[in-house]
């Protein structure tokens, strides 16, 4: 394609070469790109998809090389047919029996990558943003081209078949667990026995005044409960570091007990039962040390964040608290301080002739604080520093978390190890 600038924007491998691009940081779980394209009266189409071990999917649609955003007629001729496809080839070649339950779309789209485009000399745009394909006669083109492709690839390719095929019934089988075990979370609320002993629950029930604490462990927790405004903050103890979600479904995250009890604290349920005007704190505060288990904590929590609360990331309501980590003490004055560069800045207002009667100590853990510091330094609403976490751009954010919590562990460990003293000024 060429602009009136003369600029040229080419990529030799088309929308194939998108699809290698997006799984670039994952890992495909078959080594060739599939693709398909075909022409019907001047109608143009074509798919590209390749399977990855994760547990999303990426699938953009385009029509006319203007990303259809809400999908459309092209995009539900493709989706309509995989699923028929799996469940098909699944039945015939008997890793899918008759009494077994039928593959969904849900399941057999887990770990897609897939780009879907169409050139149409006259598309028919639905929706409030012309972000919709509705011309019913695509759906049809697009379900045959991509029926009599992927069921030859089916057929010529058994050992690749059966992995995209075993991967959509484990999907199944999660989405299943996933359901019982939401059913289960759903019955639990803020009566609950056993809960009640995780979480100091503020008093307040206006969301719009009311905050809640993650903190790292019973000690940290017990200070941060006598420090608190019992009003309008509540304390949520983690005991140990949770569950990595990045190597896990819903099913599996759903059968971790912190977890859980993060879902029925913020109220807004999971999964399809998300609902965010359900959330009945407006800061979501994550208190952990300055030190490398508290950055590895962080991270986990924010990767939960991301995988499947996300909305209440995009609405601004997630916070990394900023503890000291020096206090220096001057006569009467005493100040605290966020890091070295602080700490130098401030000894360096100081008269030069009282200096030396400066009082510097290195804060202690917030386990290790009574809860008058605690309060003073890390919770008090007119004292404390919370860094907001924010999610600008969700594919480099993705990447970021791939690097982080995915299989290879020698860039996660490096960076944590590199990172613990600064990772929480990261907005993600």
């Amino acid at each position: 394609m060429e602009d009136t600038t003369g600029e040229t924007f080419l990529y030799e491998g088309g929308i194939s070469e998108y699809v290698k691009f997006i799984n670039k940081n994952k890992n495909p779980i078959h080594e060739q790109i599939i693709h398909f394209e075909g022409e019907e009266d001047g109608v143009m189409f074509e798919v590209a998809l390749q399977y990855n071990d994760s547990y999303n999917s990426n699938i953009y649609s385009f029509v006319n090389n203007i990303n259809t955003h809400d999908g459309g007629t092209h995009e539900e001729g493709v989706r309509r047919a995989l699923t028929r496809l799996i469940n098909n080839y699944a039945k015939k070649v008997g890793l899918l029996k008759e009494k077994d339950e039928a593959l969904i779309g849900d399941d057999v789209k887990e770990g897609l990558t897939m780009i879907v485009s169409c050139k149409h000399p006259n598309p028919q745009f639905e929706g409030q943003t012309k972000g919709r394909l509705g011309n019913s006669e695509v759906r049809k083109l697009a379900d045959s081209v991509f029926s009599q492709g992927f069921d030859r690839f089916l057929m010529e390719n058994p050992e690749e078949a059966k992995i995209i095929v075993n991967k959509a019934i484990l999907a199944s089988r999660a989405r299943n667990a996933a359901k019982k075990a939401r059913e289960i979370t759903r019955k639990s609320d803020l009566s609950t026995t056993n809960f009640y002993g995780k979480l100091s629950d503020c008093k307040s029930k206006d969301p719009k005044v009311s905050e809640i604490f993650i903190v790292e462990g019973d000690s940290a927790g017990g200070s941060a409960k006598k420090g608190r405004d019992s009003m309008t903050q509540a304390i949520l103890p983690l005991r140990g570091k949770i569950l990595n979600v990045e190597k896990a479904r819903l099913d599996r995250a759903l059968g971790n007990e912190e977890i859980r009890t993060i879902i029925t604290a913020f109220g807004t349920g999971i999964g399809q039962e998300f609902d965010l005007s359900k959330l009945r704190y407006d800061k979501i505060i994550i208190m952990t040390d300055a030190d490398v288990d508290g950055a590895h904590i962080r991270v986990l929590l924010l990767t939960l964040f991301y995988r499947f609360f996300r909305p209440i990331v995009e609405a601004g309501h997630v916070y990394a608290a900023q503890p000291p980590l020096f206090r220096i003490t001057h006569g009467k004055v005493r100040k605290y301080v966020l890091d070295e560069e602080e700490k130098e800045k401030y000894l360096a207002t100081l008269p030069e002739n009282t200096r030396n009667r400066a009082e510097i100590a290195r804060m202690k853990g917030l386990g290790e604080m009574d809860a008058e510091e605690l309060n003073e330094t890390t919770m008090d609403i007119e004292k404390r520093i919370l860094r907001k976490i924010t999610l600008d751009d969700c594919i480099a954010a993705d990447e970021i978390f791939e690097k982080l919590m995915g299989d290879e562990v020698e860039p996660r460990r490096q960076f944590i190890e590199e990172n613990a003293g600064y990772v929480q000024n990261l907005d993600i």
